[in-house]
């Protein structure tokens, strides 16, 4: 078939950026940690999960100095639930990709996953701490605070999230996961780091906000007292900064990477319109979200390790994709998670080519051609690449500058896409 022509974009979304990202951090901790928490000697945990936080590395060596500044000895906890393969070296390996290491920040990583039971909250939950934080003086909470892909409330994936499901290890995952046929996983989510937080383990936390732009938005310092209501807070400025899609209604979405390292579910669901069952039309968190026919994966991330949780809301991958997957971590992933479906195998297709092809030709006709949108992955919305039946849709939009007019797609020899993201 004769393919679309296509043409680049860029959408322009709000920019905030921290410009000293040490400084900032220095200045958030004192802000809110408590001085006699943080003592000569003391042995503080600093958590850091595995999603691809921009500046990770930069800003956990901030926290990292700054503690060491007020006398205590810090340590980094892998905080990813099941992640890694549920093993210490897999999630070690992990952070390393980041450059978290203790050369890297300059604190030891102490990668384990036994956890001790710490008690049974009023919603019935079963909570976990890893042992590595039982045993310390004081813990840190660090993580980004974004929209959830899974589930919508006042709270969603931050610090309460890591505190509960990174902290938790592989049995505290499988917990509260488990909970989603009852209560609900933010709520078991939110019940378990209540226990946590309320029991003065946790110090502190410091909150990272991005940009569209994959950068450093903010730094926000969260102190225990009125732990969750300012999270809360934080989340909404979150859902303000988020990319999107430049169309509400797209008959394929070509994304060039799937991974763990871009979204817990591989693809940001906020951003696609879809969870693991696919979209569904009238499901309350899914409206005003984008409406996609087909969505097709070209590649899997080196950082996701053969993870390739959330391929199941793709229906056609490529084989170079499929050569990727490591079927044990994902399925440990998606079983965790309750949510199997993310584990699915779409249909496998040769290559970029015959990937759109099919896209095309298993969605709905247009007389004025199909409408495909081409995006590295969820996280970087910045550059886009759109079919030429988008064209008129798009003319005249403030927030969208058309770089070039439409052109026919340029593959190489493996039949691969030629695209400049």
């Amino acid at each position: 078939m004769t393919l679309p022509r296509i043409f680049p974009i860029r959408q322009s979304f709000p920019r905030p950026s921290v410009d000293d990202i040490t400084a900032r951090a220095e200045a958030e901790l004192e802000r809110v940690l408590p001085a006699d928490r943080i003592s000569d000697g003391a042995k503080i945990g600093v958590t850091v999960g595995s999603r691809g936080i921009a500046n990770i590395a930069g800003i956990t060596r901030a926290v990292v100095g700054y503690l060491k500044s007020r006398g205590a000895s810090p340590f980094i906890i892998p905080a990813m639930g099941s992640h890694g393969g549920a093993t210490a070296e897999g999630q070690a390996h992990l952070l390393a990709h980041y450059g978290v290491t203790e050369d890297g920040v300059g604190a030891p990583v102490h990668a384990a996953m036994e956890t001790e039971h710490q008690g049974t909250t009023a919603e019935g939950v079963e909570v976990y701490l890893a042992k590595t934080a039982v045993e310390a003086d004081g813990v840190v909470l660090l993580n980004r605070i974004k929209p959830h892909t899974d589930y919508k409330g006042p709270i969603e994936s931050g610090l309460t999230k890591i505190c509960a499901i990174g902290l938790g290890k592989l049995d505290g995952a499988t917990e509260y996961h488990s909970r989603i046929f009852d209560i609900g996983l933010g709520d078991a989510i939110r019940s378990a780091a209540g226990l946590i937080v309320g029991s003065g383990k946790v110090v502190g936390g410091l909150a990272i906000l991005e940009n569209a732009y994959h950068d450093t938005a903010d730094l926000v310092g969260v102190s225990t007292d009125g732990f969750f209501e300012q999270e809360a807070e934080i989340l909404k400025t979150a859902f303000g900064l988020m990319g999107k899609l430049p169309l509400m209604e797209l008959d394929v979405l070509y994304c060039q990477s799937l991974g763990k390292n871009i979204s817990g579910a591989g693809m940001d669901t906020n951003i696609i319109g879809r969870g693991v069952y696919g979209y569904i039309p009238g499901t309350p968190w899914m409206e005003g979200l984008p409406a996609i026919t087909r969505i097709c994966l070209s590649d899997l991330t080196d950082e996701s390790d053969g993870n390739s949780v959330g391929m199941g809301m793709a229906e056609y991958i490529t084989r170079r994709f499929r050569d990727k997957i490591d079927h044990k971590v994902t399925n440990l992933n998606c079983m965790t998670a309750n949510s199997p479906a993310g584990a699915r195998m779409p249909i496998v297709l040769a290559d970029d080519r015959e990937l759109l092809e099919a896209g095309i030709k298993t969605s709905p006709r247009r007389e004025d051609g199909p409408r495909v949108a081409l995006i590295r992955d969820t996280l970087s919305l910045e550059n886009v690449y759109l079919s030429e039946a988008c064209l008129p849709l798009i003319e005249g939009r403030e927030d969208i500058e058309i770089i070039e007019e439409p052109a026919d797609p340029v593959f190489d020899d493996d039949g691969h896409l030629q695209l400049s993201f």
